[in-house]
C-alpha cells in the first residue's frame, strides 16, 4: 500500500467522521466545524487521488482546484459563522452544551 492509497483512507474516513459530525450535533457552530473538517477530507482525498505518472510528481490542475477550495472554505465558514450568530441572537455562543453561560 502506497502512501497516496493511505491519504486517499485518510481522506475518505475524515469525510465519514465529519459527515456523522454534522448529522449527531445540535450546535450550530459544531456544525460549522464539522462541515469545516469534511472539506478537509475532501481536499486530502482530491490532492491523493488522481493517477499519476510517478509517486513524486504531482498534477498541477488538483492542487490549483485545492487552493481555490480552501479560498472559498474560508469565505463560506466566514458566513456561516456570521449566520449562526445572527440565528442564535447573541455574541456569546458557547462552545460545548454544558457551558453554562446561559445561567448568567
Amino acid at each position: 500500500m502506497s502512501p497516496l492509497d493511505l491519504y486517499t483512507i485518510a481522506g475518505v474516513v475524515i469525510v465519514m467522521l465529519a459527515l456523522y459530525a454534522a448529522l449527531t450535533r445540535a450546535h450550530l457552530l459544531w456544525k460549522v466545524f464539522a462541515f469545516n473538517l469534511m472539506g478537509t477530507g475532501i481536499f486530502l482525498f482530491i490532492m491523493a487521488a488522481p493517477a499519476r505518472r510517478s509517486p513524486s510528481v504531482a498534477d498541477p490542475v488538483p492542487e490549483a482546484m485545492v487552493l481555490t477550495g480552501i479560498v472559498v472554505a474560508v469565505a463560506s465558514s466566514a458566513l456561516a459563522l456570521g449566520i449562526a450568530l445572527r440565528v442564535t441572537g447573541r455574541s456569546d455562543v458557547p462552545f460545548l452544551p454544558d457551558d453554562d453561560r446561559e445561567s448568567e
